[in-house]
């Protein structure tokens, strides 16, 4: 790469100098030619090398040499005391300037490095300057928390820039001389006055407050039960559901048996030995209802008691004979009569 050659005016702070220094190749582009032509009221004769170098170094060294390098549009007055007003216009008007950021050429090199260099007018830095003081750094200020050093870091920000936009140089081609106009003044082409705005607004450097302290949090211990029985009460949950036995479909019967379970009832009954059920004589004319916790009949809703059946054991005891089974009904003691009449 080769080295970056800057005359001394070019420095930090430095006077703008007397004259130009411009550096030609031996060969002098047509373009230049013709734009010298263009810009010269007197016709001066372009017929060499140093001619042209004469006559652009006299033209650029010109106090009236000032170019536009771009156009900045910035508040007038901190956010806190801008005007507000329903009317786009007016609050624009009112809370807004334009300032033209103005240079001249310090340095043309077209043997090495093919550059311009320009440098910002001190007109231009001193109102950057109290555009930074006066606005960017009280709103930064507001717009962030207080802390112990807070004023000293916006007062060290200020002299960084003060430093940054006078050491500021915008280096282009060399081809940005087809820009210039009369008396040596000039404006930038094909975009680059935005690259010098990009590159005069990150000068404008945001503060940045310091990190908050870290504070270590004392969380209290959990407390944890001391039972065994009770250890692991939080790591599980023990939900004991209470599942029903088995039952055999057969032994579950509807408690109000309908039409369907009729029909599976009658098989039920089927499968009974006759001796199993006694009935009253005369049997009711209604169903008598089920019951689901066994095979038991209710009693049926008749306004006279019924008499009750002897069972099996009481049968044994009784002596074998023709009363058997008939006892129950008062037919044993008046058995002789009916033969008789018979």
């Amino acid at each position: 790469m080769p080295p970056q050659l800057l005359p001394a005016s070019a420095a930090a702070f430095a006077p703008r100098a007397t004259s130009v220094n411009v550096v030609l190749s031996s060969k002098v582009e047509p373009w230049l030619t013709q734009t010298l032509k263009r810009i010269n009221r007197v016709k001066r004769p372009l017929n060499s090398v140093p001619q042209h170098q004469r006559c652009l170094t006299e033209t650029l060294s010109s106090s009236t040499a000032i170019w536009t390098l771009t156009s900045l549009m910035l508040q007038k007055a901190p956010e806190a005391d801008l005007r507000k007003d329903s009317n786009p216009l007016v609050e624009a008007l009112f809370n807004y300037q334009l300032i033209h950021v103005e240079a001249y050429i310090v340095h043309v090199d077209m043997v090495l490095r093919n550059e311009v260099a320009y440098k910002l007018t001190p007109d231009s830095i001193e109102s950057l300057i109290e555009y930074h003081k006066e606005v960017h750094c009280v709103d930064i200020s507001a717009n962030t928390y207080n802390w112990s050093e807070k004023e000293l870091q916006v007062k060290k920000i200020h002299e960084e820039f003060i430093q940054a936009i006078n050491k500021f140089v915008y280096r282009t081609h060399v081809t940005a001389l087809e820009g210039l106009e009369e008396d040596g003044a000039g404006e930038l082409l094909c975009g680059k006055s935005e690259e010098v705005k990009n590159n005069i607004m990150g000068l404008f450097l945001p503060l940045l407050p310091p990190p908050p302290r870290i504070v270590d949090v004392v969380r209290p211990q959990p407390l944890l039960p001391s039972s065994p029985a009770g250890a692991n009460w939080w790591t599980q949950s023990t939900i004991q559901t209470s599942i029903p036995a088995p039952v055999d479909s057969w032994r579950v019967l509807p408690s109000s048996p309908s039409t369907t379970a009729s029909s599976d009832n009658s098989t039920l009954w089927a499968n009974m030995a006759v001796n199993e059920i006694q009935l009253p004589s005369p049997t009711p004319s209604f169903s008598q209802p089920f019951s689901s916790a066994g095979y038991y009949y209710s009693s049926p809703p008749v306004s006279a008691p019924i008499p009750a059946l002897p069972l099996p054991s009481m049968l044994a005891q009784q002596p074998c004979g023709i009363s058997v089974g008939y006892g129950g009904f008062g037919w044993d003691s008046r058995f002789q009569d009916y033969a008789t009449t018979m």
